[in-house]
């Protein structure tokens, strides 16, 4: 069996490429990246790097050939582009037969009002559709995404949000990253959507896990979406990318994440990493 990998140089897929080591032998791994240069590192492994890229249709043809079980890491970029490279990688497994699709969506996909939701709903349409078997993995949200607030607050500054009393199931990358492994490596996950949600926590209730593990307490202070943009750009968020984080904000007051489920632990076999041991990892690094 091969397993390929797309998007192996990012954060997520690194993490998942160093989690599938763990349990098969690096030749039956493959990775697809648009530029095989910055994969030279996992060649030197012994890991087949493919040059794919989700706008060339040819190359993903050359990248897939052969390959058992896919992971579909969703792309980078606005929703036109991702709908239409995700549909356009769907489309060149199905034709290379592969014989599981896996997709890192986002939480309740199909139902969700959150504005990051459009190209997942249309790339899960996408492998339904397709008629090969498939597992959906309903990522909810990164840890990993908080950083600057993390680090804010170890600079001083108060724990700052719009997102009111909304709730979001945060799990390490690395959390993910296993349980794709898990999935791409066991038995009797075809055909299933994982919803991969930590345990539910407001803004709030973070930002107190936070302060037990920095051993002191942690201001929060809830703003508007409109005050909230304006404290982003003066911390350095790009202009364009603040309609993104405000209506993040907005998404979680709204309660878009607040999805509750037990898939995490079910799919790694042992309990998702509790959120204090969890932000104690992202600080030691």
């Amino acid at each position: 069996m091969k397993i390929l990998v797309t998007g192996a140089t990012g954060q997520l897929g690194g993490k998942v490429v160093e989690a599938l080591l763990s349990k098969v032998p690096a030749e039956g791994l493959a990775v697809s990246v648009r530029t095989p240069e910055k994969a030279e590192h996992l060649r030197a492994r012994g890991i087949d790097v493919r040059q794919g890229d989700f706008d060339q249709p040819e190359s993903l043809d050359k990248a897939f050939a052969g390959i058992d079980r896919i992971l579909i890491i969703s792309a980078d970029g606005d929703n036109e582009t991702r709908i239409r490279q995700h549909t356009q990688t769907v489309e060149a497994a199905v034709r290379a037969n592969v014989k599981l699709i896996a997709y890192t969506s986002l939480a309740n996909a199909a139902e969700s009002a959150n504005l990051m939701a459009p190209p997942h709903q249309a790339t899960e349409r996408a492998i339904l559709e397709s008629g090969t078997p498939y597992t959906i993995l309903r990522n909810n949200w990164y840890l990993e995404n908080e950083l600057g607030a993390i680090n804010a607050v170890l600079a001083g500054a108060p724990w700052v949000t719009s997102a009111g009393d909304g709730k979001t199931g945060w799990a390490l990358r690395q959390d993910y990253a296993e349980a794709a492994a898990a999935v791409l490596t066991g038995e009797g996950h075809e055909n299933r959507i994982y919803e991969l949600s930590g345990p539910l926590l407001t803004q709030a209730e973070l930002a107190a896990e936070l302060g037990q593990v920095i051993g002191k307490e942690v201001a929060v202070q809830q703003v508007s979406d409109e005050a909230y943009g304006e404290i982003m750009k003066q911390a350095g968020v790009p202009e364009f990318a603040l309609p993104i984080v405000v209506g993040i904000q907005q998404n979680i007051r709204e309660g878009t994440l607040a999805v509750e489920s037990n898939d995490f632990e079910q799919v790694l076999g042992r309990p998702v990493t509790p959120i204090r041991e969890a932000l104690r990892q992202l600080i030691g690094e």
